[in-house]
């Protein structure tokens, strides 16, 4: 394909796009590729595949929680990977899959080789939370535009107007916009200062669209997102619903959908 997956789906959808974050080898080691196609049939427009890690300090207690349980199941990066591989063969030509994870497993296997591995199995694009964009930059940045992996960098309310000006004319595929300087989990609602925060965003005329993340969890906290981006990323709550139906994922998919209004 010419055009990174990701770019094709913001060039077809224009706002209220759905991506869905699961950590690989949660609830099961053998999971990852049936959630993924499962997530694809009944609608959801992107995932994001979490790497488990034993420290993951951007995340709250439920994909921690997720995380532990995937590495006590014997989950590794190679067999994410081949995993994910495997789940190609099931999902439309078209469908992007991201790979969120920490620098540390990913030093491990090696940047040149991991990137290598990424472009193979078709992988869309990349999140480390906690790569600084400096060592991004002089480092990264290099591969990510070899193998046209786009590096998706996050700001948070903390982020400051000239760094979001620099993610924006260096880094690729979209911007992962943090709804709150927090850990990951669910909330009622947005309040104003949050919602204060996506208007001050939305009126820089970034060029990359931005997905909001943190805290979707219901049809408001869905809906004052999608007026101010180009849609959500959701988590914590997929794996509250994966944590109520491990042996029934199409249920688990269904009860997402049903809890955040689509």
């Amino acid at each position: 394909m010419n055009m990174n997956r990701i770019e094709s789906l913001f060039s077809r959808k224009n706002s209220d796009i759905l991506s869905v974050f699961l950590t690989a080898g949660h609830p099961h080691l053998s999971d990852t590729a049936k959630i993924i196609a499962e997530l694809a049939r009944q609608g959801v427009d992107m995932v994001e595949v979490g790497i488990p890690f034993s420290d993951p300090m951007a995340d709250g207690p439920t994909i921690q929680a997720s995380s532990s349980i995937a590495i006590h199941n014997g989950m590794t990066l190679r067999l994410l990977l081949d995993q994910v591989e495997e789940a190609r063969k099931s999902i439309p030509d078209d469908f992007p899959i991201v790979i969120m994870g920490y620098l540390n497993p990913i030093m491990q296997y090696g940047f040149e080789e991991f990137f290598s591995r990424c472009k193979e199995i078709g992988i869309d694009g990349l999140i480390i939370p906690d790569l600084p964009f400096d060592d991004y930059l002089s480092q990264i940045q290099p591969l990510s535009r070899q193998y046209r992996i786009p590096v998706i960098m996050l700001i948070t309310p903390e982020t400051s107007d000239e760094r979001i000006r620099l993610i924006d004319e260096h880094c690729d595929g979209f911007i992962y916009m943090v709804s709150a300087a927090s850990t990951t989990g669910t909330r009622e609602k947005f309040d104003e200062t949050q919602l204060s925060y996506f208007r001050r965003i939305n009126a820089m005329n970034l060029k990359h669209r931005r997905l909001i993340g943190f805290g979707i969890s219901n049809p408001l906290t869905r809906t004052q997102a999608t007026e101010n981006s180009s849609g959500v990323i959701i988590g914590s709550l997929f794996i509250k619903c994966l944590d109520a139906s491990p042996d029934d994922i199409p249920a688990a998919v269904n009860t997402l959908l049903k809890k955040i209004g689509k």
